[in-house]
């Protein structure tokens, strides 16, 4: 009763204000920049500090854990970069737990909202690259499909896409691209072949200006939360570290641009 109370009130007031008579004119709008930095942990309020520390001690064991370790600093930009091969790579390497073989790996530049600082990653790390609720999924395109894919792609002046990808692109004034070659394990694409495509479900659905994907056919897209990308992300770098090897990736031409 008491909420309803409370929205009856709260509606019944938005309703006179909208019929009273106006009064009031905006004149103008004034903003400011708040940095907010190490500055403000100089002087902590220690009431605060005490009321976190049960929360901070939850959160430091959900997201404090390390994952593997990291050859370096890895940020991800068009056309290529070192993330986000890193990332079209793990869907590829994830595969075979599916019983799937794909050709070519894609991850969305947009996807990945955070970058990898050399040395040790958390889970919490994993999280910030990649927060959304993403699934790995599997499409088999045709050639014809393939090279729309990888023109979509181009046009937006690049995405991640896994090893042995080469394209060539030229870019126009206005930041779009045109694909001017295509070739896949130093092969050209075949109109009237084949090819599976590792993806996430955000892609498959035709979304960030990549529909070729929603043409594909055999889609295999497991919705259980486990086939998460971050957790596919923090798999690969548990297996790395388990055999001690660094995660190391680098830009190596996948996609160029003239």
């Amino acid at each position: 009763m008491f909420k309803k109370q409370v929205f009856f009130s709260a509606f019944a007031m938005l309703t006179i204000a909208s019929c009273a008579p106006k009064h009031y004119q905006l004149t103008g709008v004034d903003r400011t920049r708040i940095i907010v930095d190490s500055r403000y942990d100089q002087n902590p309020d220690a009431s605060a500090t005490a009321f976190l520390v049960p929360y901070k001690r939850i959160n430091d064991s959900i997201m404090g854990p390390v994952v593997g370790i990291v050859a370096h600093n890895m940020h991800a930009t068009r056309p290529e970069s070192d993330l986000s091969n890193l990332l079209a790579d793990i869907l590829v390497w994830a595969a075979k737990d599916y019983g799937e073989s794909p050709v070519l790996g894609v991850y969305n530049m947009g996807g990945i909202r955070a970058d990898l600082t050399k040395g040790e990653v958390t889970y919490g790390n994993v999280l910030d690259v990649a927060p959304f609720e993403n699934r790995i999924c599997f499409t088999t395109l045709s050639g014809e499909k393939m090279l729309e894919l990888f023109r979509q792609i181009a046009y937006r002046g690049g995405e991640g896409v896994s090893h042995g990808v080469e394209l060539e692109i030229e870019m126009a004034p206005d930041d779009t691209g045109r694909l001017l070659s295509a070739r896949l394990y130093g092969q050209e694409i075949d109109p009237q072949g084949e090819y599976r495509v590792a993806t996430i479900n955000y892609l498959i659905e035709g979304n960030d200006g990549m529909p070729a994907l929603r043409e594909g056919t055999n889609v295999v897209a497991p919705a259980n939360p486990s086939n998460n990308t971050r957790y596919l992300i923090m798999n690969y770098f548990r297996d790395h570290q388990a055999r001690g090897v660094v995660v190391d990736s680098q830009v190596e031409g996948r996609i160029k641009v003239k």
